[in-house]
């Protein structure tokens, strides 16, 4: 839509009489190659053209389910805002400028000037011509116009044609076209502590089949595991970092033990500094994937959704495993693990408007702890033919080690996980697919064991596989030129 090199609008007043049966200006329309259809419409700054464009697209909405206006950014600022106030979502694309960025606060001013009413959401878009990670230049100018994020489209360049755009700008253009056809994937990753490994195996397959995701939900180990992908690592890297903690040492360098222990044995600052060491201090406006953590508000025992600030705080406060850490405290509040609350995430991301959820929930049932039970008895009797499996070692350390099987920290950690197992059902039956990497003999600090936790969570998304392909892929196409109930009109000012 522009100011020439179209159908006129007026002629659309000429056939109003018509609309009712069809669309007034089919003669006009285009037939495109992908099962979509494109008008090309000259619209001026004449008194009746912008009376007439209001009316113009309640009429489209009546044979199109779905609306997409490119707009010529030189249009009148007033038809401008009249295009995008009656849109549910509006994408304007900037790039890194003072120019673009003045234009789009005069633009955001425009549509919410007084009489409006309705207000769209407006989602800046930043162009770049580097495919490198731009996030943290994101941040910045999502610090420049004003808004809590943006969404980047790489690797832009001036003279772009068919078949020469970059793996990134092909990556970025499907995201949003996701976005503007209401079919966002998001992951939400469950609490699990050393099981939660089993994550990384998930994302590995993910990657594998080409399978994006648009937003990611962690809790607990999920909230760390999720860090590090929506960072931009890739599965690789994830996988060489849970390898890391079966090495000897390596897992005790997380131990920050307190001195007495009040309120936990360990203060949780070795998670959050070796997290640190593969993100930094980034914000969570500078990820290149939206990203949302889940803790628990000690003092209310709400859930808490952290989707600002520092990534790595809030990381650390998602993993604050009662009893065994201390409680993490930000802008004054006090935090323990996102587990207790809300162990998978599903809600989180159908509240920001996710279409399309898997989860990955690797909490046991009462009928998978009832196996290993067994299996357990089992195993005990075939060392002891009597039942008789006494060592000096073993009883040592049953005195000693607060996280042996059946002492304090394991028992506290059973406890809440009776409270999680309803929980993750619960938020399970609102996903679209369910991932159920749970081996029946895990322990919850089993780290040692990264490498079949990891193998257990590929074996479950391979089997899982038709499925995610299935829930990704493209929706049927919408019959041409038939009336619908419900309308999903878009605008893109370009």
């Amino acid at each position: 839509m522009g100011g020439d090199g179209g159908v006129p609008l007026r002629v659309w007043n000429t056939l109003q009489s018509a609309w009712r049966d069809e669309f007034a200006l089919a003669a006009h329309v285009l037939r495109g190659e992908r099962d979509f259809e494109r008008l090309n419409l000259s619209v001026s700054n004449e008194l009746l053209d912008r009376n007439h464009l209001a009316g113009f697209l309640g009429h489209c909405s009546l044979h199109y389910n779905t609306i997409l206006l490119h707009v010529d950014i030189d249009l009148a600022p007033r038809l401008l805002a009249e295009c995008l106030s009656r849109s549910e979502l509006a994408m304007v694309f900037v790039r890194d400028d003072a120019d673009s960025r003045v234009r789009f606060k005069q633009l955001s001013r425009d549509v919410r000037e007084p009489g409006r009413t309705a207000t769209p959401r407006i989602k800046p878009v930043l162009c770049v011509e580097v495919e490198e990670p731009v996030w943290p230049l994101a941040a910045r100018e999502a610090q420049e116009l004003g808004v809590p994020g943006l969404s980047v489209i790489r690797g832009v360049r001036t003279s772009q044609v068919a078949g020469d755009a970059s793996p990134a700008f092909d990556e970025d253009v499907r995201r949003l076209a996701r976005d503007v056809g209401r079919c966002r994937v998001g992951l939400a990753l469950s609490a699990g502590a050393a099981k939660g490994l089993a994550h990384v195996g998930v994302i590995q397959v993910l990657e594998e089949n080409g399978i994006e995701v648009d937003m990611i939900a962690g809790t607990s180990m999920g909230a760390y595991v999720g860090a590090l992908w929506a960072f931009g690592h890739p599965a690789a890297f994830l996988e060489e970092k849970a390898h890391e903690l079966e090495r000897p040492g390596n897992l005790w360098s997380l131990i920050d033990p307190v001195l007495p222990p009040r309120q936990g044995f360990m203060r949780g600052e070795g998670v959050k500094r070796r997290l640190m060491r593969s993100i930094g201090d980034v914000q969570f406006a500078g990820l290149a994937v939206p990203f949302r953590v889940v803790a628990t508000n000690l003092d209310t025992l709400e859930r808490a959704v952290f989707d600002g600030g520092q990534v790595a705080s809030a990381v650390h406060a998602s993993c604050a495993i009662p009893g065994a850490c201390v409680p993490v405290e930000i802008n004054g509040e006090h935090y323990i693990d996102g587990g207790v609350s809300d162990p998978v995430p599903v809600d989180v991301l159908r509240e920001m408007g996710i279409e399309k959820v898997i989860a990955v929930n690797v909490i046991p049932t009462p009928a998978v702890l009832r196996c290993s039970r067994e299996k357990t008895r089992e195993l005990a009797e075939g060392r002891a033919p009597n039942g008789r499996d006494w060592s000096p070692l073993r009883t040592l350390n049953q005195q000693m080690n607060y996280f042996a099987d059946g002492n304090i920290l394991d028992v506290i950690q059973r406890s809440i996980l009776g409270a999680q197992i309803r929980n993750a059902e619960e938020a399970c039956r609102a996903a679209d697919v369910v991932l159920r990497p749970v081996a029946c003999d895990a322990f919850w600090h089993d780290f040692k064991n990264a490498t079949r936790y990891v193998a257990l969570g590929r074996r479950v998304t391979i089997e899982q596989l038709d499925a995610i392909r299935a829930l990704v892929r493209r929706p049927q196409p919408i019959r041409r030129h038939e009336p619908h109930n419900i309308v999903q009109s878009v605008a893109a000012a370009a």
